[in-house]
């Protein structure tokens, strides 16, 4: 493999050694191809060629390659590359003919999963810049290599303020560090009809200022071409969710992942809809057979928040062994509608609605963030059958910190579900070992929520008990 430096670069080298492999490797082929890899990269992507997974897994790796080479194609075409947050629908920049969108924090996450030391020496160079540790490492570690010479975009957009304040000022900061273009869409803190018509506005203005950029016309047949490959996409994710809901879960933890990223960079795209039937088929399968990870299903959890990234193995195979089906995270609850593709202003109206639900715009920009948060995650708590809730608090998120014991108090009151608070980085493992995040999993499991259910139903024995004496 050739030695490469930057982000960008050692992640495509990663997926071009991958896609080496035609057809659906054996379980030799595999062993070959992780004991070429470093040791922690092949701990990482082993989990992707498990048995259970591999047949979506490679797919998967084969679309986010496909995702990074298009941007390289169309850097060395002239067209403009430019970097996007997780919390807007790629779609409006998949349909201009003279851009391709690039992810920051998928990036972030592929650096985590994928690379020799995760993303940690980009990381020390944003540090070395000066800035506070307490900044957001979901996109500092993207942006780090971006600042260090790897790829650079040509534009900015940034969808965060009014939701994430430390992913818009360090967007902000890289855009004038680097001297080139950010577009915001801000989003008001105001649920009325005239907020979401402000917002339509701005979205709007956003489209008008990103055709005189791209010196390109948005025209109705585009938008269709993108958005009718994104219902499709929405087709499928409610066929897993509905295959997510049933017990014991048979959809594997890990497909929970692939999910973000599909959203946050392809969603619509052919690449995106064959992973995503993949997805469906293996889970319908399982489900048809009867295959569960355990001998059986202790524990249905919801994260309310992100997971863990830089241990794939040390998360998702770790509680499919223990019986603790992953069953989403706040990333993946965003509940995508289908576009309405009779004319252009109808889809894009949908693209607005779209980006107003984006997961953590329709929690953390809410005008109550506290209650917008409780309400969806008690919703998807039900709709899913949860058993109990976790939150991975990052230094970064002071807002959600807030307001955690709000959430707390507040599923416990209308669901009866317990929560737990967990502590740590989702892409860097400096901040909390995977063993305590283990640890503190297998106390909250074991020690709460197994003894509530089975303290429910001793209740309930001595209540039928009482009264059968009684009568």
């Amino acid at each position: 493999m050739t030695t490469k430096t930057g982000l960008f670069d050692r992640s495509l080298a990663l997926f071009d050694e991958v896609a080496r492999i035609q057809g659906m490797p054996s379980d030799a082929e595999v062993e070959g191809l992780l004991r070429v890899l470093p040791p922690d990269v092949g701990h990482n992507l082993s989990h992707f060629f498990a048995p259970h997974i591999r047949p979506a897994g490679l797919p998967f790796l084969g679309a986010l390659r496909s995702w990074l080479a298009q941007a390289l194609e169309a850097r060395e075409q002239g067209r403009k590359v430019i970097l996007v947050p997780f919390n807007f629908p790629p779609e409006l920049i998949m349909a201009f003919d003279n851009a391709v969108g690039l992810t920051s924090e998928v990036l972030t996450t592929v650096a985590a999963v994928g690379l020799q030391g995760g993303g940690e020496r980009y990381w020390d160079r944003m540090m070395a810049l000066g800035l506070p540790d307490h900044i957001c490492s979901a996109n500092s570690v993207e942006l780090g290599a971006v600042l260090g010479g790897d790829f650079p975009p040509d534009a900015i957009l940034s969808a965060a303020p009014g939701g994430c304040d430390a992913n818009s000022k360090i967007h902000e900061f890289v855009s004038h560090r680097l001297d080139i273009p950010q577009f915001v869409l801000e989003q008001p803190v105001d649920d009325s009809p005239e907020g979401h018509e402000l917002y339509r506005r701005y979205f709007r203005t956003l489209i008008h200022q990103l055709e005189d950029y791209l010196d390109e016309e948005l025209t109705e047949d585009k938008l269709r071409r993108v958005l009718s490959g994104a219902n499709r996409c929405a087709e499928l994710y409610w066929e897993l969710f509905e295959l997510t809901a049933l017990r014991p879960c048979p959809v594997p933890g890990l497909f929970n992942l692939f999910l973000a990223p599909l959203r946050f960079c392809m969603w619509g795209t052919p690449a995106a809809i064959e992973v995503m039937e993949t997805m469906v088929a293996v889970a319908r399968r399982r489900a048809a057979d009867g295959v569960y990870t355990a001998p059986e299903e202790r524990a249905r959890v919801l994260w309310a928040y992100t997971s863990y990234y830089f241990d794939l193995p040390g998360l998702y195979g770790f509680m499919e062994q223990r019986g603790y089906s992953f069953l989403s995270d706040v990333l993946d609850l965003y509940a995508p509608s289908p576009f309405d593709l009779r004319s252009y202003d109808s889809m894009v109206d949908g693209m607005v609605a779209a980006s107003w639900d984006y997961p953590m715009n329709r929690q953390m920009a809410a005008p109550s963030m506290s209650r917008a948060w409780t309400l969806d995650v008690a919703h998807w708590c039900r709709e899913l059958s949860a058993d109990c809730v976790v939150f991975c608090g990052h230094d970064a998120c002071k807002q959600t910190w807030s307001v955690i014991s709000i959430l707390r108090e507040e599923l416990m009151r209308r669901a009866g579900i317990p929560l737990l608070v967990l502590h740590g980085d989702s892409w860097m493992k400096t901040t909390t070992p995977m063993s305590a995040i283990q640890g503190g999993l297998d106390e909250f499991i074991n020690g709460v929520v197994r003894q509530r259910r089975s303290g429910r139903r001793r209740v309930r024995r001595r209540l039928s008990d009482r009264g059968g004496a009684g009568r």
